[in-house]
């Protein structure tokens, strides 16, 4: 018997991924703050990633259960939209908090399930490694230093035989697709300095997100990179054309673009 545990679980991309490996024989420990009843080949496990106390006790549920773990899969994060001089401070916190610091929680607590042959999927953006844009900045911000940190421990859990991969997906068709819309109203209708440039580029988000895939997707990918032999570090899915021509510009093109198309 293998075991998995996924973070961010009862999300769009981890459900599926949850449900994948269960249908595949594997025991999941399905982690999320808000969980659902547990199901064949699915130990539900309520946590929230940003509390290291809450991922000990974790740890202990899993460690009863079994002293190896095939993978660990991130999925956990939130996404905020907002301006870099008018978000408050907690806000700031709060997403690094959750998107940084609960990846870090999880996997140090979990390290001594890990073996040779182990396997570590942080999912990051297809922003993080591309120039941040206005008002997504924070998201993108969060997700390029998730990027650094699963590179930096791949560089260190290879001396023991562990990979790191990043999954840098585009836009899902899950609830994140509606938070953001939610959160860019919000933004919208809450900025004191933007209002005409907020509009537009409400416009360009919704062109962007309708090109989305369905999480069974991201589900099928993750299971691929995870039975590879040699794993790559940087796995992709879905990313979008129009923001990779648009960070192939010199910064100084991408500058004077972005002012032409949000003034």
């Amino acid at each position: 018997m293998k075991y998995v545990l996924v973070t961010g679980a009862y999300g769009g991309m981890g459900y599926q991924t949850v449900k994948k490996f269960a249908s595949c024989g594997y025991t999941v420990f399905a982690l999320d703050k808000t969980v659902g009843d547990a199901e064949p080949n699915v130990v539900p496990i309520q946590a929230d990633v940003s509390d290291p106390r809450q991922i000990e006790q974790a740890f202990k549920v899993v460690q009863s259960a079994t002293d190896s773990l095939f993978a660990i899969v991130h999925f956990a994060g939130v996404y905020m939209m907002h301006s870099l001089v008018e978000m408050p401070t907690e806000q700031w916190h709060k997403i690094f908090q959750i998107n940084v610091f609960g990846v870090f929680y999880v996997n140090k607590t979990f390290l001594p399930l890990l073996g040779r042959g182990s396997k570590i999927l942080v999912t990051t953006s297809e922003l993080a490694p591309l120039d941040p844009l206005p008002f997504t900045g924070i998201y993108a911000i969060t997700k390029s230093a998730l990027d650094k940190y699963a590179f930096s421990l791949r560089m260190e859990l290879q001396l023991l035989g562990i990979d790191v991969c990043v999954l840098r997906a585009g836009a899902v068709n899950t609830g994140m697709l509606g938070k953001s819309t939610t959160a860019l109203d919000r933004f919208v209708e809450n900025t004191q300095i933007y209002q005409c440039n907020a509009e537009k580029f409400k416009q360009i988000v919704g062109g962007v997100e309708a090109k989305n895939i369905p999480p069974q997707k991201v589900a099928n990918k993750v299971y691929k990179i995870l039975h590879a032999k040699k794993p790559k570090f940087a796995n992709s899915i879905n990313r979008n054309k129009l923001l990779l021509l648009l960070n192939a510009l010199p910064h100084k093109m991408q500058f004077w673009a972005i002012r032409k198309i949000l003034k």
